[in-house]
């Protein structure tokens, strides 16, 4: 495809785009993909990656106007989308784009919500915001995917700046000439390295991404210009940054071919490929119950990008077990767990654990499909036990129910922000669309001391 004004195309229809123009149907995700996003942020609210963020930039905070979600800090609101997107990233619990592993809500949610807070919103406003981001950022995405990637960008933060700069953008009333410029802003912001996955820099970068693209979004309303050309351009944010430049799966079914219908949830506090491993090594510990206790050996046969991404041997702090496909198995297996209590320091330290790890192998197979397994266990009487997992729960073939995403929201918010606060943001998650203002919703994600 020409690559001509692939970025002034994008804004365009961005800045154009009506409320009725967005399907029922990608409504409703983008609902879904909110809620989510806001039981993620309370349940890492707590975390120690957040603590250190706070302390650090803490003195640098200007005029407390918006929410740091599941806790009683108030930031300005560059800061508040900063760690708003740490707290929401930092459990890996968070959505999935599977086609590009993009964690759209991070970058988009954690700016607008924060933007928000000061401009009297309505939840039908922040919804269109909101897909609008994620349309956006998954289509860069899609463009560069999976060269970039390969490359060692984490897309999340790279892809993840374009979506925050268009949904903010959105919020504030750009111009079709400022969105261009936002987007230019945002391009050269891009950033976030694959070497960071399992420490704190992880979740720094969605949260980065969304920092930088209110940033961006701000700078262009005051007329801050940039490239008028910053994704396509021979130097610009494609060619730079990937050998694969696919402009169709930028403006190609723009408004008829929504990639923010596609999103996803996960069940499991860890990176997604790990998903079928521990699905398969759950169900095979309600096969055996308690002979488990007499494995001998595990055999995962998985796709190539599972060692690629998660093949840490031996793991040594919570945020690396997440990255550990062996330790993934053991925890499922010894406790069918998958959820954050599963990849605490603690976890990965359990000698139990510990023991069945080093007696589990992977081996690569391109035959396996990404969100496949086939696992095989062995115990003390020679017994051999196959299990195949062609779809893992949580992708699009089997996705979390509504009801399924709110038990994952009230287990995380509970030990954070108590029951009935648990609860009554849940509500508010859900009637979004609805809300007069969304300020509401983020003073209710609000810790109570």
């Amino acid at each position: 495809m020409n690559d001509t004004g692939i970025t002034k195309r994008l804004a365009d229809w961005a800045v154009d785009l009506r409320a009725d123009e967005i399907p029922a149907d990608v409504r409703a995700e983008g609902v879904r993909t909110f809620v989510n996003w806001l039981g993620c942020a309370v349940g890492g609210a707590r975390h120690e990656t957040v603590d250190r963020a706070l302390d650090a930039m803490r003195m640098f905070s200007g005029p407390e106007r918006a929410q740091v979600i599941g806790r009683t800090e108030r930031l300005d609101e560059l800061h508040a989308a900063l760690v708003n997107g740490i707290s929401s990233h930092v459990l890996d619990y968070d959505d999935t784009h599977l086609k590009t592993i993009i964690h759209p809500a991070g970058p988009v949610a954690s700016a607008i919500l924060a933007v928000a807070e000061s401009l009297a919103i309505s939840g039908r406003d922040f919804l269109t915001a909101l897909i609008v981001g994620v349309e956006v950022e998954c289509r860069i995405g899609n463009c560069v995917y999976p060269d970039h990637y390969d490359r060692g960008w984490h897309i999340t933060g790279t892809a993840g700046v374009f979506g925050a700069a268009a949904a903010t953008g959105k919020l504030i009333g750009l111009t079709r000439q400022q969105m261009v410029w936002a987007f230019g802003i945002a391009a050269t912001q891009s950033s976030g390295l694959r070497e960071m996955f399992g420490t704190m820099c992880k979740s720094f970068h969605p949260g980065r991404a969304a920092q930088n693209g209110a940033m961006a979004a701000f700078l262009a309303k005051a007329n801050f210009d940039s490239s008028d050309r910053a994704i396509e351009a021979p130097r610009g944010f494609a060619n730079v940054l990937s050998t694969k430049q696919d402009y169709s799966e930028i403006i190609g079914g723009l408004g008829t071919r929504w990639e923010a219908g596609l999103n996803t949830y996960k069940p499991y506090a860890c990176g997604i490929v790990i998903h079928p491993t521990i699905d398969g090594c759950q169900q095979l510990r309600e096969r055996l119950g308690d002979r488990v206790s007499a494995i001998v050996a595990v055999e995962l046969r998985t796709h190539p990008l599972v060692l690629e991404l998660t093949g840490k041997r031996t793991p040594k702090t919570g945020l690396e077990g997440k990255f550990s496909v062996f330790h993934a198995a053991a925890t499922a297996l010894l406790r069918s767990d998958g959820s954050p209590t599963a990849f605490t320091d603690g976890a990965v330290r359990d000698p139990a654990i510990m023991a069945l790890r080093d007696k589990v192998t992977a081996t690569s197979d391109t035959s396996v499909d990404e969100d496949a397994v086939h696992i095989a266990v062995t115990l003390e009487d020679g017994e051999r036990i196959s299990l195949h997992v062609p779809h893992a729960i949580g992708s699009l073939e089997r996705p979390l129910s509504n009801v399924a995403i709110g038990e994952k929201f009230i287990s995380q918010s509970i030990p954070v922000i108590g029951e009935k606060a648990a609860r009554d943001l849940l509500a508010r998650g859900w009637a979004l669309e609805t809300a007069v203002d969304v300020a509401q919703i983020a003073r209710a994600g609000a810790a109570r001391v």
